[in-house]
């Protein structure tokens, strides 16, 4: 175990939530929310090779459910920097006994937790306040002809969003419901 990161497990197989260990004093503090050396394991020896921030400034919004598909796979490290959010990862490996399950942890800046979200799963998220920032670590650069997603709302997920969806984007409503061709993604 690190000084800096605790690393707990999640129902779903690769799924992590990541505790970081801020160190502080009277003035504030320090927070280290990214070191390779510590995180090597995760990414299985691939780079972070693009970092993202979005804000989102409705309370309610969801954004989600994205991926990108094989040999575009991306593993993400999911922190937030203001505000507070529901984040949400889907377990899409078809070859997965977790597989279509999800799981949801409160990430939030005072929080001081992330999720490392492994290649494989579908991610987004539900804002719970004004004007949220997330910062994303990506181990693949994003590919459009790659990117896939399902309906946040699908019944078959039946993801247990805290409040009700006050926003989705165009794009996050054209995403299919599950259907029995849905075959998921190889790991």
């Amino acid at each position: 175990m690190s000084d800096r990161f605790r690393i707990l497990d999640t129902p779903l197989r690769g799924l992590k939530v990541v505790e970081r260990m801020p160190i502080g004093d009277r003035r504030g503090y320090l927070e280290r929310l990214y070191c390779a050396d510590e995180f090597e394991w995760f990414f299985a020896g691939k780079p972070v090779v693009q970092v993202n921030r979005s804000l989102t400034r409705k309370q309610g919004t969801v954004r989600g459910m994205h991926f990108q598909r094989p040999p575009h796979s991306e593993a993400k490290l999911v922190t937030c920097l203001a505000g507070s959010v529901f984040d949400v990862a889907v377990d899409v490996r078809r070859d997965s006994q977790t597989f279509l399950h999800w799981h949801g942890e409160v990430l939030s800046a005072e929080g001081h937790r992330s999720l490392l979200i492994p290649e494989g799963f579908a991610h987004g998220f539900q804002t719970l306040e004004e004007d949220c920032q997330l910062l994303y670590l990506h181990s693949a650069n994003y590919q459009p002809g790659h990117e896939a997603g399902v309906h946040p709302q699908d019944p078959a997920l039946a993801i247990a969003w805290p409040e009700p969806v006050a926003e989705l984007s165009a794009r996050d409503i054209g995403h299919p419901l599950l259907g029995e061709d849905f075959d998921g993604v190889a790991t």
